[in-house]
């Protein structure tokens, strides 16, 4: 952690890709998030799957996200372990993207006792050592004028 309560980079380790998942990821490497959206009834979705959990089709297609949204909760965890433990405190939050899905992820680029429900964020990617970059959420730019 750096001295003003941020991270520069929090462990990362590879992905595990499938045939479900692998558009996704792939997106992930070039910078983009997409969220797979059920073409029979217009469901977005969350988590990548091969069918839509709401109406069973298996019509898939991947939509592109701004990849913006909220904290609807979080959690600080103060001591971690393991590989985390060097990158105490951060925090893990689901995020809802302004699709509807709600994400696990991280909360990076601010200082963890600035986090609250509420919060609008934005997508970041960050790279791994082999495959896909693993997305996290940072505190959303003000629109410039």
């Amino acid at each position: 952690m750096s001295s003003d309560g941020t991270h520069s980079a929090l462990p990362v380790r590879k992905v595990d890709v499938n045939s479900e998942t692998k558009a996704f990821w792939d997106a992930t490497s070039n910078g983009q998030f997409v969220l797979p959206r059920c073409s029979a009834c217009g469901a977005t979705l969350w988590y990548p799957k091969g069918f839509c959990p709401l109406c069973s089709s298996s019509s898939i297609e991947w939509v592109p996200s701004a990849g913006h949204g909220v904290i609807y909760s979080f959690s600080i965890t103060r001591k971690g372990a393991g590989v985390w433990a060097d990158h105490s405190p951060y925090v893990i939050a689901y995020v809802e993207l302004d699709e509807g899905p709600r994400v696990l992820t991280n909360i990076v680029g601010c200082n963890v006792d600035d986090v609250h429900i509420g919060m609008p964020v934005e997508v970041v990617f960050h790279p791994t050592e082999e495959g896909p970059s693993v997305y996290r959420f940072r505190p959303a730019t003000p629109d410039q004028p």
